[in-house]
C-alpha cells in the first residue's frame, strides 16, 4: 500500500494554518472532488476521501497535536483512531455536519446550514430600459423623456395581495420562518440543510384569498413618463441609473432601480474612441503647398486652423480639449484628432491648366519627366567599344 501523503500537503496549507484556513481549504477540495459531482470517477472519490481524512484529523485539536508529534503513526494500530466512520477512519471528533451542510447545500441548490432564507426586507429587482440619443447629446449630456411600466401599490389590498376583508396567514409549512430545515443521513452523520420555503417563497406568509384586482401580487402595472438625465460623456451601450423606480421591494424593502441603456446614433463626420474624437478634413492643393487657414468642424462649432506650407496628405493634427468630457469631471475633456487630406481638382479651366503647367515647369517639370529621361537616355546610349571589341548600349 502506498504511503499516505502529509495531511497538510493534502489540504495545501501550512502547518501553522488556523481553523478557518483549514476549513476553507477542505471545503474547496470537497466541492471539487465530491462523488455526487464526479459520479463514477474513482480518482476523484479517492481524493475526496483523502481530503476528508486529513481535515478530520487537523480540525480536531487533540488529533492534530498527536499528528504533529507522531505523524500517521499516531493513528495506526488503533492509536487515536477507531473503527467505523469513513474508510475505516473515525470522524467522530470533527465538526463535519456544519461544513457538509454548506457543501451539500451548494451542490444541490438548497443552501448550507450557514445559509438562512431571508424573509426580512429586501430591495426589489432592477428594471431595464433604452433611450436613443445623438452624438452631440452623448458629448454634452441631455434630458430625455422615457415611458416606463411600473408596479404601483394596489389600492384595493394596499399591497398585501389579499382580498379585501382578509389578511395573509402564516405559512404552515415553515411556520412563518420562510425556510425549511432538512436533515439527511450522510456518511459523516446527520447533516442539516436549509432551503427557502417552496410554498411562501421565503416570505413566511400565504395568501389564501387573493385580491381580484392585482391577483395576489399587491401591485398594479401602470405606464408613467419620467425625465431621465443623460450625463455628459456617456458612450454607446452604457447605462445611467434612475433610483427607486424599479420593482417593488419584498417585505417592506425599497424599490429597485431603473437602468437606462443609451444608444448613440452615428455622426456623419465624427467618430469616437473613449474620450477622443476623430474626423477628416479636406484641404486644397494650394493651401497644402502655400499654407493657409481652413475651417474645421468640432462639437463646439467651427474653429480656424492655420495649415503650414508644404503640408502632405494624411497629416494628423490635434485640437486639445475639443473631445468628450469625462464623467467624473466635465472640465476635463479628451482631444479632437483631425486628418488633413489634400484634394486633387478633377475639373480645371484652361487658364488654370496653363498656370499649373507653368508652375510645374518651375518646380521640376514633372509633366515632362519621362520624356526628358528618355531623351537623356538616348543621347547617352551611344555605342562604346568594350575591351573585348564588342559594342554595348546603355539605353535601349
Amino acid at each position: 500500500m502506498a504511503d499516505k501523503r502529509d495531511y497538510y500537503e493534502v489540504l495545501g496549507v501550512d502547518k501553522s494554518a488556523d481553523d478557518a484556513t483549514l476549513k476553507k481549504a477542505y471545503r474547496q477540495l470537497a466541492k471539487k472532488y465530491h462523488p455526487d459531482v464526479n459520479p463514477g470517477d474513482k480518482e476523484a472519490e479517492a481524493k475526496f476521501k483523502e481530503a476528508t481524512e486529513a481535515y478530520s484529523v487537523l480540525s480536531d485539536p487533540d488529533k492534530r497535536r498527536q499528528y504533529d508529534q507522531f505523524g500517521h503513526a499516531a493513528f495506526e494500530n488503533g492509536g487515536g483512531g477507531g473503527a467505523g466512520g469513513f474508510g475505516g477512519f473515525d470522524f467522530s471528533g470533527a465538526d463535519m455536519g456544519d461544513i457538509f451542510g454548506d457543501i451539500f447545500g451548494d451542490l444541490f441548490g438548497g443552501g448550507g446550514s450557514r445559509r438562512r432564507a431571508n424573509n426580512g426586507p429586501m430591495k426589489g429587482a432592477n428594471l431595464r430600459a433604452r433611450v436613443n440619443i445623438t452624438f452631440e447629446d452623448a458629448v454634452f449630456g441631455c434630458e430625455k423623456e422615457l415611458e416606463i411600466t411600473l408596479k404601483d401599490e394596489c389600492t384595493s389590498c394596499h399591497g398585501s395581495g389579499a382580498k379585501a376583508g382578509t389578511s395573509p396567514v402564516t405559512c404552515p409549512k415553515c411556520n412563518g420562518e420562510g425556510q425549511i430545515v432538512y436533515t439527511q443521513q450522510s456518511m459523516f452523520g446527520m447533516v442539516r440543510n436549509v432551503q427557502v420555503c417552496p410554498d411562501c417563497h421565503g416570505t413566511g406568509k400565504i395568501i389564501k384569498d387573493k385580491c381580484p384586482d392585482c391577483r395576489g401580487t399587491g401591485y398594479i402595472p401602470m405606464k408613467k413618463r419620467y425625465a431621465v438625465d443623460i450625463p455628459a460623456g456617456i458612450d454607446n451601450g452604457q447605462s445611467t441609473r434612475m433610483p427607486g423606480l424599479g420593482e417593488p421591494g419584498v417585505n417592506g424593502g425599497p424599490r429597485g432601480d431603473v437602468l437606462v441603456e443609451v444608444i448613440v446614433g452615428r455622426h456623419p463626420i465624427f467618430q469616437r474612441q473613449d474620450f477622443d474624437i476623430f474626423s477628416t478634413v479636406p484641404i486644397s492643393f494650394a493651401v497644402a503647398a502655400l499654407g493657409g487657414e481652413v475651417l474645421i468642424d468640432t462639437v463646439d462649432g467651427k474653429v480656424v486652423y492655420d495649415v503650414k506650407a508644404g503640408t502632405q496628405t494624411d497629416t494628423k493634427i490635434r485640437l486639445r480639449g475639443k473631445g468628450v468630457p469625462s464623467w467624473r469631471n466635465k472640465d476635463v475633456r479628451g482631444d479632437h484628432y483631425v486628418t488633413l487630406v489634400v484634394q486633387t481638382p478633377d475639373k480645371l479651366k484652361p487658364e488654370a491648366k496653363e498656370l499649373l503647367k507653368q508652375f510645374d515647369a518651375l518646380t521640376g517639370d514633372s509633366l515632362n519627366a519621362v520624356k526628358n529621361a528618355t531623351e537623356a537616355g538616348e543621347n547617352g546610349s551611344k555605342e562604346k567599344d568594350s575591351k573585348d571589341g564588342k559594342k554595348k548600349k546603355f539605353w535601349k
